[in-house]
């Protein structure tokens, strides 16, 4: 007995269904679908978007078939189908519109394609019709989601108890279920931005660099608060304006740090991070590997997603209320020469030597350390005092102000500057300058 459930390959898109309806009067039609999507055991679902006739024919006879194809193996599977109902509303309907949304996104028309309907079908037998042509088993290896590895990792992100080290064990746990390329993206939902704070696999870390909200799968992800995966690249166009090859002269002159990515990527899976439902960041992962990612991959990753947003939650509730702890004295610098650092307010970038460092709520907070250690001589710092700070003007208490702290660290660090941010215990930080800084407010 054949189950939906066992034709997973068969619901990613990459190979196009078919679907067989009759007119009242008996006039046969086929249509080809981009995708069909499995409600559950029972039923299935497609999008009603531009088939008229198939429309009309379903609601005149509802009786219909449809032919289903592998993307793994190439095994070919009739289904004989009912038509149930129509939904432009519903949690079902929104996540078929993500999907789409996510698919559009990646061809340049986010924003165009948007979904009508769905229409709801019950699956009433399903048939063999070709066998497979090869192997089931993929070709390449795909990530596994074996469960003692799965609660390994777990264990292992709750135990941390510091941003750094959460987002350390994350990336390490995506690492031991197959995800060797992935992100962590901080989310920014005032300004509806996500930046990448940690990275694995890439030949360039893309801290700092940004993306919006709705833009690709990691942002479709942040806007629909649901996991988005793309299982067959080659039918849609990858991020090129994001990802590719950068240099520290294109960020002096643009600002703007690329993405990291895999110009090659053949899969891709995002899931947002949330906690107590807000929307802390996105977990993405990719893959060279076509059909890299079935179900029980996606509940993988949500629930590591999941584990290091609540991780990353308590971190930062933690940090305002911890005692300071005793640090050794900062070390005398051992340069006078002048470091030149300007400051533009209208977005909070921060170059240093006239090198672009990072924009936004982390610029910020540079420039206000910077300013405060030529002001009063201090370079110790507590995320109480910042979050008090009135001229930061920071969000809420729900700001991400440690991992906004530990982006700012590891691109100082990233960047080999003379101005660097040393973690001094929990809720603390000190700024540490081989120089003498002189702060400049830019145009």
């Amino acid at each position: 007995m054949i189950r939906l459930s066992d034709l997973d390959d068969c619901f990613e898109g990459v190979i196009p269904s078919i679907i067989a309806t009759v007119a009242g009067d008996g006039t046969p039609n086929i249509s080809y679908l981009s995708h069909v999507v499995r409600v559950d055991d029972a039923h299935v679902a497609i999008s009603n978007q531009f088939f008229a006739k198939t429309a009309a024919n379903i609601r005149a006879n509802p009786h219909a078939s449809l032919l289903l194809v592998s993307a793994r193996h190439g095994a070919q599977y009739r289904l004989d189908v009912t038509w149930l109902s129509s939904r432009d509303e519903g949690p079902l309907f929104d996540r078929v519109s993500d999907q789409l949304r996510a698919s559009s996104a990646q061809v340049g028309m986010a924003g165009i394609m948007r979904l009508r309907a769905i229409d709801i079908f019950r699956v009433d037998a399903i048939a063999a019709v070709q066998p497979a042509v090869a192997q089931a088993e993929a070709e390449h290896a795909s990530p596994t989601s074996d469960l003692a590895i799965l609660a390994d990792a777990i264990k292992a992100i709750g135990a941390q108890t510091d941003t750094e080290h959460v987002l350390r064990a994350t990336l390490d746990a995506c690492n031991a279920l197959g995800f060797g390329h992935a992100l962590v993206l901080l989310a920014d939902n005032a300004r509806r931005l996500l930046t990448t704070v940690a990275s694995r696999g890439y030949a360039r870390s893309g801290i700092g660099s940004e993306i919006a909200f709705d833009d690709g799968l990691g942002g479709v992800a942040a806007a629909s608060r649901r996991a988005v995966k793309i299982n067959d690249m080659s039918r849609v166009r990858r991020m090129s304006a994001a990802i590719g090859s950068t240099s520290d002269a294109d960020e002096n002159l643009t600002r703007t740090i690329a993405l990291p990515g895999l110009p090659d990527a053949m899969s891709q899976l995002a899931t947002p991070l949330l906690a107590q439902g807000v929307v802390r960041g996105v977990l993405f992962a990719e893959s060279r590997d076509r059909l890299a990612f079935t179900g029980n991959h996606e509940i993988a990753l949500d629930m590591l997603a999941a584990q290091c947003a609540a991780s990353l939650a308590l971190c930062e509730a933690l940090a305002p209320d911890s005692r300071p702890e005793y640090v050794a004295a900062a070390p005398a610098s051992r340069s006078a020469r002048t470091i030149q650092v300007t400051h533009h307010p209208y977005d909070d970038s921060v170059f240093i030597d006239n090198v672009y460092v990072i924009k936004g709520v982390a610029g910020r907070l540079l420039a206000f350390m910077l300013r405060t250690l030529i002001d009063e001589g201090r370079c110790d710092f507590t995320n109480r005092e910042i979050r008090l700070a009135d001229t930061l003007k920071l969000p809420d208490i729900k700001d991400n102000l440690e991992t906004r702290l530990l982006l700012l660290r590891r691109r100082l660090d990233e960047k080999n500057l003379p101005v660097r941010l040393i973690h001094a215990g929990r809720g603390q930080v000190r700024l540490a300058v081989d120089g003498v800084p002189v702060l400049s407010r830019g145009g």
